[in-house]
């Protein structure tokens, strides 16, 4: 089947592009970008030199001729226009940016942007390829979920399930590296900002969090509030969630380790580490796993869990291609199978 990548100039784009160019089933025919129109792809990505593309200009009816499956990588505001016209010539559409992960008055507040329609919004299955994997082959609209929501609804949902955590009482600190920012050039992104430093940023208001809370309390079955304050940390990609909540009376660590395991048991890409240790960045760097691990503190009655993915990867472009394999009836590892990058 023919792709095409809209927005093709962003960290998560070029992901998408080393991806799909090792896939099976998929030929990468046409990459959009508004802001490069006519460049070649060397221009932008030096390290893809190798490969012969040209950016283009596009739309969603010249869009359609060229490829099966689009691949949204643009801001957000941008896949609500495109979709709709690009579904109803019968293709698919997987987005990465935040506009069809939630209902449209959350979206506003959050995003201060116009969202789809409720039609379009009802289409749309959450690509959490592990939770939703059933909604996610019949949809021919997948929303891809946020890095931070990646990493922390897979400890959170299957702790949830089991009465493990009050949802009343989730705490979640997330760490990131300066990729999660995006390509453009801010002041917070210049080396002397980033380099020997570490700060939280968007505290109490990132708009990652009523994604957590929306989806931790749909497969996780407990209604969810979260505190959650995201930390930009001085490396180039990684991620890594670190969640906290009062335990239920009765659960032990061996127990709790058994929830995950069995939660996992059948996903190729979450593996959960071993009793005493914990998950590290450059343990799954460049690779599409998520690793979880849980500690159970009896002193002060918290649960503890933990996740680490690459952010441009598990976060971003492979597991939106872990979704075009589930929504295809592929198997779920087709182009993902490459190993972390360590050291």
């Amino acid at each position: 089947m023919n792709a095409a990548i809209v927005g093709a100039t962003g960290y998560g784009s070029a992901e998408l592009i080393r991806i799909l160019s090792n896939h099976p089933y998929v030929t990468l025919t046409t990459l959009i970008s508004s802001s490069k129109a006519g460049a070649e792809l060397r221009e932008a990505f030096p390290h893809l030199s190798h490969l012969n593309y040209s950016l283009e200009e596009g739309d969603p009816e010249s869009l359609a001729d060229k490829a099966d499956i689009v691949f949204f990588a643009a801001p957000s505001g941008v896949s609500s226009q495109w979709v709709p016209s690009l579904v109803e010539q019968g293709r698919i559409c997987i987005d990465l940016a935040a506009d069809f992960r939630l209902d449209g008055s959350t979206y506003r507040k959050w995003y201060k942007g116009e969202p789809p329609s409720d039609f379009w919004l009802s289409q749309s299955a959450y690509g959490l390829s592990e939770w939703f994997a059933p909604s996610i082959r019949k949809a021919n609209v997948i929303a891809n979920p946020g890095c931070y929501p990646t990493a922390a609804l897979m400890v959170l949902i299957p702790l949830l399930k089991q009465g493990i955590l009050d949802g009343d009482s989730v705490v979640i600190d997330g760490k990131s590296g300066m990729s999660g920012a995006g390509r453009s050039v801010k002041q917070q992104s210049l080396f002397c900002e980033i380099n020997e430093n570490l700060f939280p940023y968007q505290v109490g208001k990132h708009r990652h969090t009523p994604e957590m809370e929306r989806y931790a309390g749909i497969a996780g079955g407990q209604r969810t509030t979260v505190l959650f304050t995201p930390q930009i940390v001085p490396m180039n990609r990684g991620l890594l969630v670190t969640v906290y909540g009062p335990v239920a009376k009765g659960w032990t660590l061996p127990q709790v380790r058994e929830v995950l395991l069995e939660a996992y048991e059948e996903s190729p890409f979450v593996r959960v580490v071993g009793e005493d240790q914990v998950p590290r960045t450059k343990g799954v760097q460049g690779s599409n796993f998520c690793d979880v691990g849980v500690y159970l503190d009896e002193r002060s009655k918290t649960v503890v869990g933990m996740a680490a993915i690459d952010n441009l990867v598990k976060g971003a472009a492979g597991q939106a291609v872990q979704n075009l394999n589930l929504r295809m009836g592929w198997p779920e590892t087709a182009g993902l199978q490459g190993f972390p990058q360590y050291p």
